[in-house]
C-alpha cells in the first residue's frame, strides 16, 4: 500500500507538472508575465528569482510575492506545481504584460496549452512504449506490419454470469497459462479441445496479478448455440514493438483512438446521470485511482507507462470540459466574449467559477467516500502497517 501511494504521488505530480509547464512556457512566449512557477503545491518553503540587473540569482523567502522576474518556488505539497500569471483573474488589464490586456485569441491558447501538453506526453509516453513494447490486444487475422510481437498469452477478456468458468471463480483478465497441462498459441486451438471436453473436468492453470493459481472447471454443452462452453470471452494479448520511426506514429494513432474512447465514455455518463440521476459506481476519483495505480505498478514499468498516458488524457479532457472553474469553463466565458462583443463582468463570472470549484470539490468528496467504502479493507491494512512501524 506505501508502494501504490508513492506511486500514485509520482504520477500525479508528473501530470499535473507537465500540464502547468504548458501554460508556463506558451505565456511566457505570448509577452505574459509569469509571476510565480512552482514545484509543488503552496504553502511555500521557500524560492528564487533571476536579478534582472546583476544577472544573479536570489534566495526568496516563504512570503515574498512581488519581484521584478519570476520567481521559482519549491513548495510543501509534493503534487505537480503550479503557475501564478499576471492578470490572470482580469487585474491589471492596462499593463501589457498582463494577462488581462491580451486579445481573446492568445488568451485561449495560454489556456490551452496544459491541455495541449497533457495531449502531447500521452504521445510521448505511448511511442516510448512501442519502442519498449506495449502490452495490447491481438487479432490473429490482422496484420501488423514492422511490428515485433513477443510473449503471447490468451487471457479471460469477460466471464458470463453463473456459467462454469463463472462458479469455479474465474475472472476477467485471467491469463490462461495452461488447459490439462498443455499451452495453446491461439484462440481457435484452445477453443477446439474445449469443444471435446463435454462434462469433462479442464485443468486450468491461470496468472492472476502474478500469482499463479490452478482451478477446476466442467464445460457444458450449450443447447442454444450448439456449442461445448465454459462461459467465457476470449482474447489475445502480447507485447508490440516498433522501429523507433514508426513507433510515434503508432503512439500518435492510439492517442487519438483513447481520445475518442474517453469522450464516448464521458458522453454516456453525462447521459446516464442526466436519465438515470445517478453516478455509476465504477466512477473512481483520487482514491479509486491511487489504488488502481498501485495495482499497476505491481505489474510493471511498461504498465505504468501506459496507465499515466491513459491519465495525463483523461486528465486533458476533464480539464477542457465546458465547466465553470476548469480550462474549459474560461475558454467558454472568452467564446462568449468574442460572441458578445464584450466581457462578463469580472465579478459574475468569478462568482460562477467559485460555485463550479465547490460544486467540483463536492463532487471529488462524494466521489472519494465511495471509494473509501470500496477499497476499505486496503486502508485497514495501511493503518496496520503504519501502526507496525512505530
Amino acid at each position: 500500500m506505501l508502494l501504490t501511494i508513492l506511486t500514485f504521488l509520482v504520477v500525479l505530480g508528473i501530470l499535473v507538472f507537465v500540464h502547468e509547464l504548458g501554460h508556463f512556457f506558451v505565456a511566457r512566449r505570448s509577452g505574459v508575465r509569469v509571476e510565480e512557477f512552482g514545484f509543488g503545491l503552496p504553502p511555500r518553503i521557500f524560492g528564487f528569482y533571476k536579478d534582472p540587473s546583476r544577472k544573479i540569482w536570489k534566495y526568496v523567502g516563504k512570503n515574498t510575492h512581488d519581484c521584478p522576474t519570476t520567481i521559482y518556488s519549491i513548495n510543501w505539497v509534493p503534487l505537480g506545481g503550479f503557475v501564478r500569471i499576471k492578470g490572470e483573474q482580469g487585474e491589471n488589464i492596462q499593463d501589457t504584460d498582463s494577462f488581462a490586456h491580451k486579445p481573446i485569441y492568445k488568451k485561449i491558447i495560454i489556456l490551452s496549452a496544459g491541455v495541449t501538453m497533457n495531449v502531447l506526453l500521452a504521445i510521448i509516453l505511448l511511442s516510448i512504449g512501442y519502442i519498449i513494447g506495449l502490452p495490447r490486444e491481438i487479432d490473429d487475422s490482422a496484420q501488423l506490419p514492422w511490428a515485433k510481437i513477443s510473449n503471447e498469452m490468451i487471457y479471460i477478456n469477460e466471464v458470463v454470469k453463473d456459467y462454469p468458468a463463472d462458479k469455479a471463480g474465474i475472472k476477467a483478465g485471467d491469463i490462461i497459462e495452461s488447459v490439462d497441462k498443455t499451452k495453446f498459441s491461439n484462440i481457435a486451438d484452445l477453443q477446439n479441445y474445449i469443444s471435446k471436453k463435454n462434462n469433462v473436468p479442464l485443468e486450468l492453470s491461470i496468472k492472476r496479478n502474478e500469482e499463479n493459481i490452478v482451478l477446476n472447471v466442467t464445460p457444458i454443452d450449450d443447447e442454444k448455440n450448439n456449442k461445448v462452453i465454459m462461459g467465457v470471452m476470449l482474447a489475445k494479448m502480447g507485447f508490440v514493438s516498433y522501429p523507433w520511426y514508426i513507433a510515434f506514429w503508432e503512439g500518435f494513432k492510439t492517442t487519438m483512438f483513447l481520445i475518442k474512447e474517453i469522450l464516448i465514455a464521458f458522453y454516456m455518463l453525462f447521459v446516464n446521470i442526466i436519465t438515470t440521476h445517478t453516478v455509476s459506481v465504477s466512477l473512481s476519483g483520487p482514491v479509486g485511482i491511487a489504488v488502481i495505480t498501485g495495482q499497476v505498478a505491481k505489474m510493471g514499468f511498461i504498465y505504468i507507462l501506459q496507465f499515466t498516458a491513459l491519465l495525463s488524457l483523461n486528465l486533458a479532457i476533464i480539464n477542457f470540459l465546458p465547466l465553470p472553474a476548469l480550462d474549459g469553463g474560461r475558454v467558454m466565458f472568452l467564446l462568449i466574449e468574442k460572441i458578445r462583443g464584450k466581457a462578463i463582468n469580472p465579478r459574475i463570472e468569478a462568482t460562477i467559477h467559485n460555485i463550479g470549484l465547490y460544486l467540483l470539490f463536492l463532487l471529488v468528496l462524494i466521489i472519494t467516500y465511495s471509494d473509501v467504502m470500496r477499497f476499505s479493507d486496503k486502508f485497514v491494512l495501511l493503518w496496520q502497517k503504519i501502526t507496525n512501524l512505530f
